[in-house]
């Protein structure tokens, strides 16, 4: 049996601006060479163009784009004898975001 210790999953701290969880992880996502700060400023300007095109909330428009691209079903290969078979398996909501976000 594995000796190791289970570590539980860190969730990020929301964003500052916007106080949401999906933002902070967007922002994280498109941090290159350690620039936090010209990050956010991207995903800031960006929530502001969807506010002025739109005319309304932009964390809920980008929440429901989130949801839309989300999957429910990913296939993993498995083994049976000698071949590998895609096997459909459901996905989690975290990794399905995470997904989504990718």
């Amino acid at each position: 049996m594995s000796r190791r210790k289970i570590i539980k999953k860190r969730f990020p701290k929301p964003d500052p601006v916007y106080n949401n969880y999906l933002v902070s992880i967007l922002v994280s996502r498109l941090i290159k060479d350690g620039k936090k700060t010209l990050a956010q400023n991207i995903v800031c300007d960006a929530l502001d163009i969807i506010a002025y095109k739109t005319e309304s909330d932009p964390i809920e428009v980008f929440e429901q784009a989130v949801k839309n691209v989300t999957p429910l079903v990913e296939v993993k290969a498995r083994r049976f004898g000698g071949a590998t078979y895609q096997v459909p398996m459901e996905v989690t909501s975290f990794r399905g975001t995470n997904l989504a976000l990718r």
